[in-house]
């Protein structure tokens, strides 16, 4: 077991996840690089100022612009978007997620019964696949087809085609402002790809997965994608089996109740921040978090799901889904890191008729930042760098109170 303090596992995390000690990456071939780092790329529709998953990747690629992971993705086939948990995840990992898909069509209470009560529309939908070769649900008129009260979708048709792309039938060839146009599988991932790997060799993958993706992991997730037998006992016997074997070790933070548990392979990164060094490929290309700030996207795993209470001690709750009058914060605010700490967050909107970035909100949790240079310099190079992320023309900074900081950051 290795023990190490608060600040050695926020700052492991946070370079795990490609945000700190700055941006390492750049441009496509750097937003493919960080995407394997982040080991998952979670995608949400929702779309204010820019999607979550194309704020994640401004976060850590230098020059990314929107859609850099869609070529990565549908045009280059490097990775596959899947899951009730949507998210993008590299193509070479198919053949284990098969086997999950596998288990979820067999043992998923919800999707066995989408099968039987929707059989002959998913046949439909099979046949239709292998006739027209791409097929998006917008290809089927509601007065067509027969209403469900599903939230997949309010016609059979949609119901049947996501029960093909979660069983693994189909997958996503590409997309159409965000929705999914589907192909079959053989069309879309390479033949060698589409088949099982073993049981064994799953469970070990989704353990080893899930801890990569958290970086100190409690490994409470992978459970769900057993499917069979007790998934607890199974969990806590392969855990037992790869600590032996040296694939992942036990980690002590300071502070924390439980047990973590990281990547064998990380032990001497983790020994390297100990020491006071930084590992040199984590060097950034060019500022870093100190010289510039960056704002986290709302479903950053970092900071989503309470992960920002215990790492930060900042309360960070995305509250978009909230009515109004119980909002604290506002419908889109972003924390914002600087250095290795989340130091405030800001809400806006990107006013298109005019295509300014109009800041709506912004709070500090420590007041002192108001007077510090350092960071109006990394905050004005933060905003500098977001408006021309977004594609803005100008920034309308009139909902920051603090007339220095305004001052600044209007200033470059």
């Amino acid at each position: 077991m290795i023990e190490i303090s608060a600040d050695v596992a926020r700052r492991f995390i946070l370079a795990k996840q490609g945000l700190w000690p700055g941006r390492r990456w750049r441009s496509i071939q750097g937003a493919e690089q960080a995407m394997r780092a982040m080991e998952y790329l979670q995608l949400d529709p929702l779309q204010i100022i820019a999607r979550s998953h194309d704020i994640k990747l401004h976060s850590r690629v230098l020059d990314y612009t929107p859609g850099m992971w869609e070529n990565a993705a549908y045009g280059q086939r490097k990775f596959f978007d899947w899951g009730g948990w949507l998210a993008a995840r590299p193509m070479e990992e198919l053949p284990y997620w098969r086997v999950v898909m596998r288990r979820e069509r067999d043992g998923h209470a919800q999707l066995r019964a989408v099968a039987h009560e929707h059989a002959d529309v998913i046949a439909e939908m099979r046949a239709i696949l292998q006739e027209r070769e791409l097929v998006s649900n917008r290809d089927f008129e509601m007065a067509t087809r027969a209403r469900t009260q599903s939230y997949r979708g309010r016609k059979d048709s949609a119901v049947a085609l996501y029960y093909l792309w979660r069983t693994g039938e189909v997958m996503t060839h590409h997309r159409e402002r965000f929705e999914r146009v589907y192909a079959l599988t053989e069309k879309v991932a390479p033949a060698h790809l589409i088949c099982e790997a073993s049981d064994a060799e799953t469970d070990r993958f989704l353990i080893k997965k899930e801890v990569a993706f958290d970086g100190l992991s409690r490994v409470k997730r992978t459970s769900d994608s057993y499917r069979r037998g007790d998934p607890d006992l199974s969990a806590k016997q392969l855990l037992e089996s790869m600590l032996a074997d040296g694939d992942i070790m036990e980690v002590h933070v300071e502070g924390w109740k439980a047990t973590h548990y990281a990547l064998g392979s990380d032990a001497g990164t983790l020994r390297e921040l100990l020491a006071g060094c930084i590992p040199e490929e984590w060097t950034p290309l060019e500022t870093t978090t100190t010289e510039e700030v960056v704002f986290l996207a709302p479903l950053d795993h970092v900071s989503a799901r309470g992960r920002a209470k215990v790492l930060f001690n900042f309360d960070y709750v995305w509250e978009v889904y909230k009515p109004e009058h119980l909002r604290k914060y506002g419908y889109y605010a972003l924390p914002i890191l600087w250095g290795d700490q989340l130091v405030g967050r800001f809400d806006s909107k990107l006013d298109r008729a005019t295509n300014t970035l109009v800041v709506l909100g912004f709070w500090l949790e420590n007041k002192a930042l108001v007077k510090d240079e350092p960071f109006h310099e990394a905050l004005a190079r933060g905003f500098a760098r977001f408006v021309g992320f977004l594609g803005a023309s100008k920034l309308n900074a009139t909902g920051i109170d603090e007339p220095l900081l305004r001052g600044r950051i209007c200033g470059l």
